[in-house]
């Protein structure tokens, strides 16, 4: 688990316990449209605070399998930045659609990270309720549909649907704003320098890889390298990135 994934976790269970202990507090720093320019911090505190365990349970699921990948590849500060800024506008669009309904819950955050890993790997496949396969791009347009429905009342009542909408819409401006650039790539760029000039027998045996037969996660990362191979030349490709390709040449 990575660094912030583990901080957010952890602070959101701290919490959830600190409420079983003093429930009367909870309403202090839970988001009230209403009582937003008295109470300007609860935009903050109701992403920590959860109704019951269920709500917990299936949030912090969800930011246990997505957040990690999405960290790795944006790094802590634009990870904490799409976090929060989901949060944000989870918040504001809830107070401007749902003027007169309380919100708490890391939902918005958690939306803002499952945008960001589908926008990353939008093919990859997921599991809903451990069962039926869909990918990442497909769930996103299935919960934005949920969330509408929801909003207009045609889905579960007491869910934060436009909060979760919010946190789509914060997530996808962070991303258009700081780009999704590996963090690391000022770092491939010295390492790319240094690494040494792959064999044309190399690069033809990396331009066999049968994409079909990889995992997609995987496959898009390979046709990332091959694209960078086809365009920028061997030289271009890092250390980390030639061993990527070895690694799947002889499948």
């Amino acid at each position: 688990m990575t660094k912030w994934v583990l901080f957010l976790i952890t602070a959101n269970i701290a919490v959830y316990l600190l409420q079983g202990q003093f429930p009367e507090q909870t309403g202090a720093f839970a988001f009230v449209p209403g009582r937003f320019f008295m109470q300007p911090w609860t935009v903050i505190t109701y992403m920590f605070l959860h109704a019951d365990f269920g709500h917990i349970f299936f949030n912090m699921l969800s930011l246990y399998f997505f957040g990690p990948r999405v960290e790795e590849r944006l790094g802590g500060v634009r990870f904490l930045t799409l976090y929060f800024v989901s949060g944000l506008f989870g918040a504001g669009t809830s107070m401007v659609f749902s003027p007169h309904s309380p919100i708490i819950g890391a939902s918005a955050g958690v939306f803002g990270v499952l945008l960001a890993f589908a926008r990353l790997w939008p093919r990859a496949q997921l599991l809903i309720w451990g069962i039926i396969p869909v990918e990442a791009r497909t769930l996103v347009v299935i919960m934005t549909a949920v969330s509408l429905l929801g909003g207009v009342g045609l889905g579960f009542q007491n869910v934060a649907h436009f909060a979760h909408l919010g946190g789509f819409v914060g997530g996808w401006l962070v991303l258009r704003l700081t780009g999704t650039q590996p963090v690391d790539e000022r770092r491939r760029v010295v390492q790319a320098r240094r690494a040494p000039t792959p064999t044309s027998a190399a690069t033809e045996r990396w331009k066999q890889i049968q994409l079909e037969r990889l995992h997609p996660v995987n496959r898009e990362e390979a046709e990332r390298v091959l694209s960078k191979l086809e365009t920028r030349g061997p030289g271009s490709l890092t250390t980390d990135e030639q061993a990527f390709l070895d690694r799947f040449s002889g499948l």
